[in-house]
């Protein structure tokens, strides 16, 4: 069956998250609707990751197999048509070959979380931040990202609920930059645990607020125990930046 690469944008708020649930609308079931609308198929969109509720995408990429081989623009196309007025759009639809997989495939994940930190709400990006009342010191928080860095176990910033079979994670990359009253975490991984951008932002606000020094962050890491952990970011601010693929060897 002809496979599509899919890279997806979307606001996650009102949805239950990327994965089909019970209580509520999810992304993949919005596009798995849309393409049953489209040409007829009951398919199963798989996803590079599991995004939970309120959380964003700019660079979500899923695949799915068609009993046809549409041209990768009339698939595009047709479903950004079904999926309207839901706020999910298909950037680029790809044809690709049968040993492309978009969760196992992957070679890195790219996560922003914003913050703004100003008195002030925010209005126009009101779902799309999290909104800190105080300054932050940013310098602090890229020092203690900086601890993060590396091959570790990350029991302490995984929820509890998390599925994964190991708590150990390579942080590829980690910084924090601040563009006037807004503060960017940046974080890059092969792959990450349930909840764990959100669990190391919530305990780098710590050190922003002058709460934690960045030792304690590291301390937190060493304990390997949730209940070190900071309180953990919202959804809100969290944004599926980009996933990597090897260059070749998924064509058709």
């Amino acid at each position: 069956m002809p496979r599509f690469r899919l890279t997806i944008e979307y606001d996650g708020t009102g949805f239950v998250g990327w994965q089909r649930q019970a209580n509520g609308l999810s992304i993949q079931e919005s596009i798995e609707a849309a393409i049953l609308a489209f040409c007829g198929e009951t398919v199963t969109v798989r996803g590079a990751g599991r995004t939970d509720a309120g959380v964003h995408a700019l660079g979500q990429v899923a695949h799915i197999d068609l009993a046809r081989d549409w041209r990768a623009d009339t698939v595009r196309d047709a479903l950004n048509a079904m999926l309207r007025p839901a706020p999910i759009s298909i950037v680029a639809a790809e044809p690709v070959g049968p040993a492309f997989d978009a969760r196992f495939s992957a070679r890195a994940r790219h996560y922003l979380y914003r913050v703004v930190d100003r008195r002030a709400p925010p209005a126009l990006d009101r779902d799309r931040v999290w909104h800190v009342r105080r300054p932050l010191d940013a310098a602090a928080m890229a020092e203690a990202a900086g601890l993060l860095l590396g091959h570790h176990d990350f029991t302490t910033f995984r929820s509890t609920e998390c599925q994964a079979k190991s708590p150990i994670r390579s942080i590829d990359a980690f910084t924090v930059t601040r563009a006037g009253d807004e503060i960017r975490f940046a974080v890059s991984a092969r792959s990450f645990l349930h909840n764990q951008v959100r669990s190391m932002v919530g305990s780098l606000k710590l050190v922003g607020e002058g709460r934690w020094r960045p030792a304690d962050v590291a301390a937190a890491l060493a304990a390997r125990d949730r209940r070190a952990c900071g309180p953990v970011a919202p959804p809100t601010g969290l944004h599926l930046v980009a996933v990597d693929y090897p260059a070749s060897g998924f064509g058709r």
